[in-house]
């Protein structure tokens, strides 16, 4: 939500009792692209939203994450998340490409192919940013790479593959390329949350798909990647393993743009189409119920190789 809106546009939404909705959709209810009465009826699907989807128990706590933040993990729990994540961030590929199948416009499919390319190592061509290389072999540093711009005019580098980011980090752990990544090494939580993506995130039906990517942005905005950064860095300070962070820094920056984006987007998608308030709000809980099996799931596993110790 956008709190700082222009002047002329929080004088509008002050008068109007629009107050909350985002400067884009403001705009073009001032210049009489949509109502008031529209934009009043959507502040209350999101006063709905607020106090049904996003106070889901993965958004408001997540337990292991909260764990992991204080950085007293063991190098066998490091290296059991490290194995779940790479499972979920590698199957999260085909999730993201049946949601560039199922688009339902052009501009659809192309957002969707953003982050599919990105994912598999196109580098974000940022005005007057290039791709920087770390220097080993063409290595691509993901701290150094722009986490804004978009794919087009981008430069397709291995090394860029998100997969490839955790695989650096895998190493470091003693695990090579066959131990991470496979769905064969995933848990039943990790692969219910794998499948869960599959079929909403990359759901044919628009709504379902759009119900769970605005679910799965609010999740990963909700602080989730500062947690684990915080655990990391203070395990390589205990541990003096060094472990290469930026996976995760560069994802904490990129979902730090993404929270105005999936506002806008949201209000988009209310003011185009007519939508069906309560299903919208149940396949988004059904997401997060899909996200909170698999952080659960690691829960489970931490403690119990805490008892095995």
């Amino acid at each position: 939500m956008n709190a700082m809106a222009p002047d002329p546009l929080r004088h509008f939404a002050e008068k109007h009792h629009l107050e909350g909705l985002t400067s884009h959709s403001l705009r073009s209810v001032m210049e009489g692209g949509q109502s008031v009465a529209k934009a009043r009826s959507f502040l209350a699907f999101q006063r709905r939203i607020d106090s049904e989807l996003l106070h889901h128990r993965i958004i408001t706590g997540n337990s292991y994450t909260a764990w992991f933040s204080r950085g007293e993990q063991t190098r066998e729990q490091v290296r059991a998340f490290l194995v779940q994540f790479s499972v979920f961030s590698n199957l999260f590929l085909i999730a993201q490409l049946f949601k560039t199948i199922n688009a339902d416009s052009l501009q659809g499919m192309r957002a969707s192919k953003e982050i599919l390319a990105n994912e598999i190592g196109v580098v974000f061509n940022a005005a007057g940013r290039r791709a920087v290389s770390s220097g080993n072999g063409g290595d691509t540093d993901p701290e150094l790479v722009s986490s804004e711009g978009t794919v087009e005019g981008g430069v397709f580098r291995f090394r860029a593959a998100h997969f490839e980011w955790l695989l650096q980090i895998a190493e470091r752990l003693s695990l090579g390329f066959n131990d991470v990544g496979k769905r064969r090494h995933g848990t039943p939580p990790t692969l219910f949350f794998c499948d869960e993506l599959v079929r909403l995130y990359g759901s044919p039906d628009y709504l379902i798909s759009q119900a769970a990517s605005y679910a799965v942005e609010n999740w990963a905005a909700a602080g989730f990647w500062d947690e684990l950064i915080a655990g990391f860095k203070l395990y390589n300070v205990r541990s003096g393993e060094d472990l290469p962070l930026a996976f995760f820094t560069w994802h904490a920056r990129l979902e730090a743009q993404h929270a105005k984006h999936t506002q806008e987007e949201l209000e988009g998608l209310y003011f185009e189409r007519a939508l069906d308030e309560d299903a919208f709000i149940r396949f988004g809980n059904e997401m997060l119920d899909g996200v909170a099996a698999f952080w659960e799931g690691l829960n489970e596993d931490r403690l119990a190789l805490a008892r095995q110790a």
